[in-house]
């Protein structure tokens, strides 16, 4: 059971990760890049643990539709939390791909 809920994650992961990059065209920053500098400045003040702002909890959510996560009430998901966590890994994965240089550290 366990492996099937890892295989089950992997193509969620997969699945979003090739949504992303469907998707990025219109929504990545003219870089080619899947944050834009505000969302790193924003993730990496959450990643810190000072109080959070509403600017940065927009600007992770944000992210996380970028990755493919809709957190729309009226969309009955029936893979939540599963597709959540799939998305907050790529949104993690972005960041640290691409915002590392960005942030102090």
């Amino acid at each position: 059971m366990e492996a099937l809920l890892r295989t089950r994650s992997a193509l969620i992961v997969l699945a979003l990760l090739l949504t992303g990059c469907v998707v990025a065209g219109g929504v990545a920053p003219p870089s080619g890049r899947h944050l834009s500098p505000t969302e790193c400045r924003d993730l990496a003040a959450l990643r810190s643990n000072a109080p959070p702002t509403m600017a940065q909890h927009r600007s992770e959510l944000i992210a996380l539709r970028k990755a493919g996560y809709d957190p729309s009430p009226l969309y009955d998901d029936p893979y939540y939390p599963e597709d959540l966590e799939a998305a907050q890994r790529v949104v993690d994965y972005w960041f640290r791909t691409e915002c590392q240089q960005l942030t102090p550290g």
